[in-house]
């Protein structure tokens, strides 16, 4: 039996549009991560997975301990539900509420580490807890710059990138009484979530590699010497976090890395395939039905349009899975209640037929289904809800 036909029997009695998780590719991504990792914590990005039921499964393996979740609200969540005991907000906040709650709850505060890269964030804790004890962690900026800063490649976070910097605010941080220096992080964007292999294009994955091998180099170097300075002011440092599923057995390489934080490579999208260094398994994809055949070479399926976010490129659309052979209408793509579909396979295709996707990023998905059907072998064994099928739209 191929992949399009056990996901179209052991689904026979789900009506799309559905999402599903193939738990035996899943689980063997998590073991591949964990390999991958060398022995260093994975922190599990909660972004990319978006599901309670899914997230304490990966932490319930060997290598996985604690959460990088992506707002306080959100971390709040998760420690009343008990699903860590370690969550790390990996953005800083400004909800005040969030924070007045943090600080009230005893539990939450032991529990929950806040983002900061700034004294202006400093300033706004100070504010919104009255001073109450708060655990921070300190975010550097780890992009690549070259040409004396002309060039710049990676996310755009946090304004520290220096060792000078971030001992500066480390400093700031410890003579304010309420707040606890407990970690640093720096996540690497341009090696962990670039891929160095992209179709058909060779000579932009020479100039990808090159990059990402300089960048390793330097950040390396720059890492550790932020972290030697950092704990002159904070010698009693919980953790050192980076990377990402692009990078996991790069940065865990480090010395002055503790654990290394990844997600995606656990739904593996379709984003993350061009990669040297790992693949992935397809873990996570999404049925949609075939609902018109408007001519030959054509069929239209409903619903479809869960463009992920991001530049606006074509890369940006999900990708059309099984049966392979089917394309976009450059003039409509994914649409927000039909989604037309082009090539020869379209004339194989008939009406309530099914044709399955995989999302550009990974947890996105999930804001768009209220619950994940789990698929075990050849049966689809229950369905656990979203973080959207619990109530909760965090962003």
């Amino acid at each position: 039996m191929d992949l399009r036909q056990r996901y179209d029997s052991t689904t026979s009695g789900l009506e799309p549009p559905f999402a599903l998780v193939d738990l035996d590719a899943f689980r063997a991504n998590a073991a591949d991560l964990v390999r991958r990792a060398k022995g260093k914590p994975i922190r599990v990005a909660s972004k990319s997975v978006r599901c309670r039921g899914l997230l304490e499964q990966v932490l319930a393996m060997d290598g996985f301990a604690g959460v990088m979740a992506f707002t306080l609200p959100e971390a709040l969540w998760l420690t009343e539900r008990r699903v860590s005991d370690d969550i790390l907000v990996a953005y800083p906040t400004t909800d005040h509420s969030a924070l007045g709650r943090l600080a009230d709850d005893d539990r939450a505060a032991a529990t929950i580490t806040i983002m900061v890269d700034s004294v202006e964030h400093l300033d706004l804790i100070d504010k919104a807890t009255g001073g109450r004890p708060v655990r921070v962690c300190l975010d550097i900026d780890a992009a690549f710059r070259a040409l004396g800063g002309a060039l710049r490649v990676g996310a755009r976070r946090s304004p520290v990138f220096t060792p000078g910097q971030a001992a500066a605010l480390a400093e700031e941080i410890t003579r304010r009484p309420g707040l606890s220096l407990v970690g640093i992080m720096a996540y690497e964007s341009q090696i962990a979530g670039v891929g160095d292999r992209p179709p058909g294009k060779p000579a932009r994955g020479r100039v990808i590699r090159a990059m990402q091998s300089r960048s390793r180099i330097e950040l390396a170097r720059r890492r550790a010497a932020i972290v030697k300075a950092v704990q002159a002011v904070q010698p009693d440092l919980e953790f050192v976090n980076g990377g990402g599923t692009g990078s996991v057995e790069k940065t865990a390489s480090e010395r002055a890395v503790t654990e290394v934080a990844a997600g995606s490579g656990l739904y593996q999208p379709h984003l993350f395939d061009h990669y040297s260094n790992f693949r992935g398994r397809p873990a996570a994809v999404f049925a949609l039905p075939v609902v018109r055949r408007p001519g030959p070479g054509v069929v239209t399926c409903l619903g479809g349009g869960y463009l992920a976010s991001g530049p606006g490129d074509e890369i940006r659309l999900p990708q059309a899975y099984l049966p392979t052979g089917l394309s976009y209408d450059s003039n409509e793509g994914a649409g927000e209640v039909q989604t037309p579909l082009l090539g020869a396979t379209a004339d194989l295709l008939h009406v309530g037929d099914r044709v399955w996707f995989r999302h550009t990023k990974a947890g996105e998905l999930c804001e768009h289904f209220a619950e994940l059907h789990l698929l075990e072998g050849d049966e689809v064994i229950g369905a656990v809800p979203t973080y959207r099928g619990e109530g909760h739209t965090f962003l």
